[in-house]
């Protein structure tokens, strides 16, 4: 039940849209019977009809997939049980409850969002799509999911297995991330929906857009013997399965460099916190360099203890880009230096738990401390 948040491209006034080949009166209502019958009903954002509940699980569910979603879910639940809440929270807060799901920016959105809904909305979610896609970090693919299971508004939705499910049905050729294509997509999502029957079942339809590209009509190896649309299915008929969606289109992907220090003194580590904008934005992590030299330049000016020692570089892999991490590890003598500002801190080893770190940085201090007693 992964979703990506899809952005519906403004139409190009000077090219004619795409008129959507005609959809089967009985599409939508044969997607809606099948999710009831065989799609996935055991997740626990189903089964409710709480825009907060179900905002959170749209947005954890974008880009990262249901099974790693669900204790972040459950945790977090725990943690802001309302949208006021979350809201109330601290960042850092909320960025130590979001680690390790990746992509922060989703997490400072939905901080940002919550409080715009205690601040504009009193803590109330809009009922309607065009309303919810007026809040932050909340797109048309996503607003609609939130109206649909929320209020049962007929409110098309176009997240990453969605686009799947409906290039393969309607033969739409070209890559679906791509403006002109994304644009036909949301041309045959609406053409679904115009042609269901008035009583259709938003949130069994809705659902199970989502559990066809999940379970069924899979990126490989589709099992078109179970599919709900395979009678009609334009790429089932064609034999051309495997060909669409077309692939996206990838560039080669850039390495890039950083340095790392690890600074321990008296039992603790130096942290430092990142810019809300840019990469790992508003979380904790080691003080970190573009170069050996400036690393160098910062390891000199703290009173070493002894000499410092390289570990082994690693990569980390995001959308558009490798980061090769090298880091070094150094012993301070003495007190710890006053950390200059509030975007730095000597943590406790004990406790770098209560600090939001980006998951390879988490992982480095984990395995390093795991089987060596803290520095005293």
């Amino acid at each position: 039940m992964a979703r990506r948040t899809a952005t519906a491209p403004r139409p190009d006034a000077s090219v004619p849209p795409a008129r959507p080949a005609g959809a089967s009166a009985d599409a939508a209502s044969r997607i809606a019977a099948w999710q009831r019958r065989a799609g996935r009903h055991g997740l626990p954002w189903q089964h409710t009809r709480d825009p907060y509940r179900i905002w959170l699980s749209e947005i954890m569910l974008q880009q990262t997939q249901a099974a790693t979603v669900v204790p972040y879910y459950e945790r977090f639940l725990a943690l802001f049980p309302t949208v006021v809440d979350l809201a109330d929270a601290p960042q850092d807060a909320v960025l130590r409850a979001w680690a390790g799901l990746g992509y922060y920016a989703r997490a400072r959105n939905l901080h940002r969002c919550a409080q715009a809904l205690r601040d504009g909305h009193g803590g109330r979610f809009p009922a309607t799509a065009a309303e919810l896609a007026r809040l932050p970090g909340i797109g048309p693919s996503t607003a609609a999911a939130i109206a649909a299971f929320a209020y049962g508004e007929r409110a098309p939705i176009l997240d990453g297995n969605v686009r799947r499910v409906l290039a393969r049905y309607f033969a739409v050729e070209g890559d679906p991330a791509a403006a002109r294509t994304a644009q036909r997509l949301w041309d045959h999502a609406r053409a679904l929906l115009d042609a269901a029957p008035a009583g259709l079942d938003m949130a069994a339809y809705t659902q199970g857009q989502m559990d066809l590209g999940a379970t069924i009509c899979t990126r490989t190896r589709p099992d078109c013997a179970r599919c709900p649309l395979a009678p009609d299915c334009q790429a089932r008929i064609q034999g051309r399965q495997d060909e669409l969606p077309a692939p996206r289109t990838r560039r080669a992907q850039p390495l890039r460099h950083c340095w790392m220090l690890i600074a321990e003194c008296e039992g603790r580590v130096l942290l430092e916190r990142r810019p809300d904008a840019g990469l790992w934005g508003g979380l904790w992590t080691l003080p970190q360099f573009e170069s050996a030299e400036a690393l160098a330049a910062a390891r000199d000016a703290l009173p070493a203890g002894e000499a410092p020692q390289a570990l082994a570089a690693f990569d980390h892999v995001f959308t558009h880009f490798r980061l090769r991490i090298q880091p070094c590890r150094l012993r301070l003598a003495g007190a710890a230096p006053a950390p200059d500002g509030a975007d730095r801190a000597w943590a406790p080893l004990a406790q770098l738990d209560a600090y939001g770190m980006p998951a390879p940085v988490a992982r480095l201090l984990a395995g390093l401390y795991a089987d060596t007693p803290p520095p005293r």
